[in-house]
């Protein structure tokens, strides 16, 4: 006996459970985002973890509304909101409304751009955008690319196509232990952790001096390949990165793409954080050079303002990408006469996230997403100039990009003080709820760090921040002379 069509499975017989549904979860988001007025609820680890465990996973409650209650009870009331203005703590940005209506039609489609008889039009937007960016690099026709995860399958994989074109001709067992990578120690973690999952030496990344600032020095990095070679090892790639995580510093790419090319050695450009830059009407001068790389890798879930995930490997030389070509008859024969995405990409099953680029392409422009990545980096810069004229606080350094490293110590506070007070006040912070920052260290010392990804953060939100900040302090130091007046 055939059984009766399931009323929760998207087809066209379940339309009106799916667009009620669809329109219940966009009412109740929009409810809990007009009632927002802070980033974070406050809410504790215990009292979040006694919530989620109270639910019986094995007793549904059979109805997509008294469901959507439910999440929005659990995950809507504690999200962390990145579109309010004064959250400023990491690499997240609010989202562009365009990508949001992309989103509904990957989801309910579920498009998987790995082959083409699973996407057809799909495969042609992403592998269009792939070229649009490689112009907007400077790569010529022979570019090619595939969209990923994130900065770290990103890297990874062009570190990948590095090691292959590093043994073309060599044995790979000798070879791969001599294979060295040259980054400096403000490159992204994911570059030590790709060398460890491509089977390199636990020495495989070699670091680079930086001239003082935070970039890399092109001379001790020739020094560094010097050394490298006279030990008897292998120079596989250089990482290049443009725009660091805490410092947002900015490799000078013109000078390492020139030695690189010299040197025939793999040029990447980690380009995540700063891709931005590739359209902004005023910086775009910021990444000459950066057409030399062999890679590139583009976070357009930072700054280009797109939901995660939506990142892109993208390469010079198109031919390079096929050293990890993989072929089944089930997917990709090597006879087939249709543009298959999986035999470029570490993925199998891939959502079609191009589309949310796509359509915030068509709707507001490439320069208009420069122009907000320009703004952020305008508002670092001006944050600068208020902490560094406010006694109560110190920074590092003028940013390059939009973050900006200090911290609160006012007159009478020693550094080591500083230092124990920074990572508690910061959590203080974040349970309050009012404003998010994040932190790092950096020289062995504490600092929080203000990330800006937000165009509609003003410097009114940011002297709000710094007060609270201050405010924080002030009773924290308090405390803390309390305790130690009772204690003597």
């Amino acid at each position: 006996m055939e059984r009766s069509e399931s009323p929760h499975l998207f087809s066209g017989s379940t339309l009106d459970g799916y667009t009620s549904g669809v329109w219940h979860a966009s009412a109740l988001l929009a409810d809990r985002v007009k009632a927002v007025r802070q980033p974070y609820s406050g809410a504790g680890v215990a009292e979040l973890q006694e919530q989620v465990d109270a639910v019986d996973l094995d007793r549904p409650l059979g109805d997509t509304g008294a469901a959507l209650h439910e999440v929005a009870r659990l995950y809507l009331d504690n999200a962390v909101w990145f579109h309010e203005p004064t959250y400023v703590a990491h690499l997240n940005c609010p989202v562009a409304i365009p990508a949001l209506s992309a989103e509904v039609l990957i989801s309910a489609v579920n498009s998987s751009v790995d082959t083409w008889d699973q996407s057809t039009a799909g495969t042609l937007i992403e592998r269009r955008l792939i070229d649009w960016t490689a112009g907007r690099i400077g790569f010529g026709p022979d570019a090619d690319g595939i969209f990923t995860s994130g900065g770290t399958q990103s890297n990874l994989q062009a570190l990948l196509l590095a090691r292959e074109e590093a043994l073309v001709g060599l044995d790979r067992k000798d070879a791969i232990p001599q294979l060295r990578i040259f980054a400096t120690t403000e490159s992204h973690f994911s570059v030590s952790k790709s060398a460890g999952i491509l089977g390199m030496a636990a020495d495989a990344v070699v670091g680079v001096a930086t001239d003082g600032t935070g970039r890399m020095d092109p001379g001790a990095l020739v020094a560094a390949i010097d050394g490298v070679r006279r030990d008897g090892g292998i120079p596989m790639a250089v990482v290049a990165t443009a725009g660091t995580t805490d410092l947002g510093r900015l490799d000078p790419v013109d000078a390492i793409g020139a030695i690189c090319g010299d040197q025939g050695i793999w040029f990447h450009v980690d380009a995540a954080y700063g891709c931005g830059l590739l359209v902004s009407p005023r910086r775009r001068h910021l990444l000459d050079g950066i057409e030399k790389a062999d890679s590139v890798t583009v976070d357009f879930h930072k700054s280009y303002f797109q939901p995660v995930s939506s990142s892109a490997i993208v390469v010079r030389r198109g031919e390079t990408m096929r050293r990890i070509a993989v072929h089944a008859d089930y997917l990709n024969p090597r006879t087939a006469a249709v543009p298959n995405q999986v035999d470029k990409s570490l993925q199998t099953t891939r959502r079609f996230d191009a589309l949310k680029l796509w359509m915030t392409l068509r709707t507001m422009g490439a320069e208009q997403i420069g122009d907000m990545f320009d703004t952020v980096v305008d508002r670092a810069h001006e944050t600068y100039l208020q902490i560094d004229d406010d006694a109560d606080f110190e920074a590092v350094a003028a940013p390059t990009l939009s973050t900006v490293l200090f911290r609160y110590r006012p007159a009478g506070m020693s550094v080591a003080e500083c230092d124990e007070l920074m990572p508690k006040l910061r959590q203080r912070l974040f349970y309050g709820g009012q404003a998010i920052v994040a932190g790092t260290t950096v020289g062995g010392h504490y600092w929080l760090k203000f990330t800006l990804l937000n165009p509609n953060t003003t410097m009114t939100h940011i002297r709000s921040v710094l007060d609270l900040i201050r405010g924080i302090g002030q009773e924290m130091t308090g405390e803390r002379d309390q305790a130690a007046a009772v204690m003597a």
